[in-house]
């Protein structure tokens, strides 16, 4: 949608006003980002508010609805501290993000800061649903506490916004049995992480992808389809328009480097600055948290969104139109077959 009128803001917020505790604490924290969680003004108390003002269209009624539930979601399970909550011990912990490939790889020239997904790649069986859960929310807050407001401090300008870069390499049909995990972290963003992303940079695309692509970008809100460019290749001269080369996602930088290269670049790694900075962070919050108990094992259960009407037509849709190419791959493999016998004769 356009610009949202100063009648809108004015109205949600005095809205807003009215939540009684804890939701209005919580608020705060969503509203004044800082890593210490205190509740100091940031010098943007509305960002907040148009962000879930552009996810309702400008509708004050249901943008306030979904930042309450927003809100209630995040009390029921405890979000603000789930960067205290590690995953452990360290064995699954690298396990779930050898298996969940996301990274930050650099800055745009905007002072966006750009994370790489490997989606084709992330195979998601390492653990269980809720570790992948707990993990992709501990991604978001890190985000929006740590990453963003250090960013603004870096680049002197409000920055609330981040790139995402989306690498298809090794996308096969066996990415069906993901589709319900990725539509439920699809969903947790949509409801509670609205408009933190400008644009979705997708690379690497094989045949498999183009062809759902087609069939599932009419089902898409005009608002997220305008958020989402497929790009020719490993996308490197296009994302180049916007970063510079130190800030390429590894598999960006040259044709065919998929999201499995092992350049030393790899944002993916456990061992690459980002992935050590947010380890360090949550262990270090958790010791603050609760400095003399053990650290327990165990997944955080966050509650999981029910899916949106629209969401699950376009899961539905992917599923059957992979099911199409798996026809199509059985098909094609018996006629190579009968080819090859027939060679044979």
């Amino acid at each position: 949608m356009g610009v949202v009128s100063q009648e809108a803001i004015d109205q949600i917020q005095a809205l807003m006003d009215q939540v009684d505790e804890p939701l209005k604490s919580t608020f705060q924290d969503l509203v004044y980002e800082n890593t210490m969680r205190r509740k100091v003004h940031q010098g943007y108390p509305t960002e907040t508010l148009l962000r879930f003002l552009k996810a309702r269209e400008g509708n004050v009624a249901k943008a306030h609805k979904m930042l309450v539930d927003c809100l209630k979601w995040r009390v029921q399970n405890e979000i603000d501290d789930i960067l205290a909550k590690p995953i452990v011990p360290t064995d699954l912990y690298r396990a779930v993000r050898d298996s969940q490939l996301i990274g930050l790889s650099g800055y745009s020239r905007e002072g966006l800061p750009v994370f790489a997904i490997g989606v084709g790649l992330s195979t998601f069986e390492k653990a269980s649903v809720h570790y992948y859960v707990q993990s992709h929310i501990q991604f978001n807050e890190y985000r929006d506490r740590v990453i963003l407001p250090a960013a603004t401090k870096k680049y002197g300008k409000h920055i609330s916004k981040c790139v995402k870069v989306l690498d298809m390499s090794g996308l096969k049909l066996s990415a069906l049995s993901q589709i319900k995990l990725l539509t439920i972290i699809s969903t947790i963003d949509d409801l509670n992480y609205p408009e933190k992303t400008i644009t979705y940079y997708i690379v690497n695309v094989p045949y498999i992808f183009s062809a759902c692509w087609k069939v599932v970008k009419p089902l898409l809100q005009e608002r997220t389809r305008t958020k989402i460019q497929v790009l020719p290749g490993c996308g490197r001269d296009d994302l180049l328009k916007i970063m510079d080369y130190t800030s390429l996602p590894h598999f960006c930088r040259r044709e065919g480097s998929g999201s499995s290269g092992n350049s030393s670049g790899n944002c993916f790694s456990l061992d690459h600055p980002y992935h050590q900075q947010l380890y360090n962070y949550i262990k270090q919050q958790s010791l603050m948290s609760e400095p003399v108990r053990p650290i327990k094992q165990g997944s955080v259960h966050v509650d999981f969104p029910e899916v949106a009407a629209k969401e699950t037509e376009i899961v539905k849709t992917l599923d059957s139109e992979l099911q199409k190419f798996g026809k199509q791959d059985e098909l094609s493999g018996a006629l190579d077959e009968l080819k090859m016998n027939g060679d044979q004769n």
